[in-house]
């Protein structure tokens, strides 16, 4: 196995003896200099056809969460009836690690459609609740009830995926989702006086929440919170990023007739802070 990118300490891109690309990780695996032979005995866990926009969060993630997340997917991976590409784990572990972050910040968020989820996908939420309370025991923090709806929606994500069903917010031809995502991504950058790179990670996060949440718009469903006292913190952090989100209000109330309660402009509001982070102005 050859190391050709140092991702971080225990975490290399190699190729292996076909000269096919292959996550490694391993204890010191990221320690060599680049291209280097290592042994086999080093490597813990492999992980192919990892999407390359993906490789950027092995780097920003705690290693302990996506060992963590790693070791549940090989555990759970067994039970599922269906298979699930590498870049679940990396996007899972991300989910995990923004959860610990609005936790440690005190945002807490419920999901009250969980229990009409559950009667189509009992697999999925049984999953997501068994990942939510191994994570409270291994780190020792606590997470409001509707985590397990959104680790569950990975698995409901990757099921649809392997059966090649359309997604419900592109078989509506009403949805006009890329045109919707476009014309979004168009008022960030006049409202933030910058370019977003539609190539990045963030970027394709903030795309999947912007589906999500188009779709619970069009379903008339909210997200709740249970500390709307934080939306107006938020604000005032993210001064910019909040006046981005009430153009964006103002356009879907426009032209979509849909209207962003302040639960779902505080999500935009991080969402979009992480987007325009380390953008060019």
């Amino acid at each position: 196995m050859v190391v050709i990118k140092n991702i971080n300490n225990n975490v290399a891109l190699c190729l292996d003896s076909r000269g096919k690309e292959v996550v490694v990780f391993g204890k010191g695996v990221g320690f060599v200099r680049p291209p280097c032979e290592i042994p086999l005995g080093k490597i813990e866990r492999t992980f192919y056809d990892v999407n390359e926009q993906y490789l950027a969060l092995l780097s920003d993630i705690l290693s302990e969460v996506i060992e963590f997340t790693a070791r549940q997917m090989i555990d759970i991976q067994d039970r599922l009836p269906y298979a699930t590409s590498s870049n679940l784990v990396l996007t899972l572990a991300d989910h995990l690690a923004f959860a610990m972050e609005r936790v440690r910040r005190g945002i807490y968020v419920s999901m009250p459609s969980i229990y009409e989820l559950e009667v189509s996908y009992p697999l999925e939420i049984k999953v997501g609740r068994h990942i939510i309370s191994a994570m409270e025991r291994e780190f020792r923090i606590k997470f409001p009830s509707g985590e397990v709806l959104g680790v569950a929606m990975h698995f409901i994500n990757a099921r649809a995926a392997e059966a090649d069903l359309p997604d419900a917010a592109d078989a509506d031809p009403g949805w006009r989702y890329e045109e919707i995502l476009e014309q979004t991504t168009q008022i960030i950058e006049w409202e933030m006086n910058l370019k977003v790179r539609r190539d990045t990670f963030n970027y394709a996060r903030f795309a999947t929440h912007l589906k999500y949440l188009l779709r619970r718009l069009a379903e008339h469903r909210h997200i709740d919170s249970s500390n709307l006292q934080l939306y107006h913190t938020i604000r005032e952090q993210y001064q910019d990023a909040a006046a981005c989100v009430d153009k964006i209000s103002e356009c879907y109330e426009k032209e979509l007739a849909m209207s962003l309660n302040e639960e779902e402009k505080l999500y935009l509001i991080m969402h979009i802070n992480r987007v325009c982070s380390g953008e060019i102005k």
